[in-house]
């Protein structure tokens, strides 16, 4: 009897040879040559011509079609409008991130997102740039509402205060304009002191000629009486 049927093994099969595995840092039961073999076909898939060709001409000479031409100008019906929403939708986005950098109120916030919605930036010339002209319409509603609530838009009341009072009432009053964080962006977007002025009164010839005063994103001055008051506590 020998050995390999001493043993249990079966005679019929050769011992493994040693050569055919590795031992290499990063090499399992096969080699990493062995198993990486004639894999890297797989990665590449097949070319599509049309794929590069959507939207495009099928050669230099060539032109597309009038149904293509007339997507591409939004004089699709399933594209009409595409760039008015698109330019709305950035100036509410914009106008946003910038009033959520400044800390505003979300009252003050709203206000701004309102005026800027509906704007018309072509009043505002080499200056319309939408991060230019929402600045300036913060620096107003906030200027604006610090204003009303001291009082110093009512000029009826005004003639009648002393001036010591007056002298007061200015010296409680502060614009955004002398917070670093507004300078900063202001400097950043190149708006100085005096274009911040002069583009503060475009703003508010067009919020007379538009009616843009009163205007307030997502608020509406005529309540719901059907919906619950604020003013109301769940335990009363």
């Amino acid at each position: 009897m020998t050995d390999t049927a001493a043993s249990g093994g079966d005679p019929f099969v050769d011992a493994p040879d040693e050569e055919e595995f590795s031992n290499r840092p990063g090499d399992s039961a096969l080699a990493r040559s062995a198993h990486r073999r004639d894999t890297t076909v797989g990665r590449w898939g097949p070319t599509s011509p049309s794929a590069t060709q959507i939207g495009r001409a099928r050669s230099p000479d060539a032109d597309v079609s009038e149904s293509l031409r007339r997507l591409h100008e939004e004089r699709h019906p399933a594209t009409e409008g595409h760039g008015a929403r698109q330019h709305r939708l950035e100036k509410l986005r914009i106008t946003h991130a910038l009033c959520n950098d400044l800390g505003v109120t979300p009252w003050q916030r709203d206000r701004a997102l309102g005026v800027m919605v509906d704007l018309d930036l072509t009043a505002f010339g080499s200056q319309r740039a939408i991060e230019k002209v929402a600045l300036v319409t913060i620096r107003h509603v906030v200027d604006d509402e610090r204003e009303r609530y001291l009082g110093l838009q009512d000029q009826a009341w005004l003639a009648d205060q002393p001036p010591e009072r007056l002298e007061n009432l200015y010296e409680q009053f502060t614009s955004i304009t002398d917070d670093p964080h507004f300078e900063a962006l202001a400097e950043k977007h190149g708006l100085s002191i005096t274009n911040l002025n002069r583009l503060r009164r475009v703003l508010r010839d067009q919020l007379d000629e538009q009616d843009l005063h009163g205007a307030v994103y997502g608020r509406n001055p005529y309540r719901d009486p059907n919906l619950p008051s604020a003013d109301v506590r769940p335990d009363e």
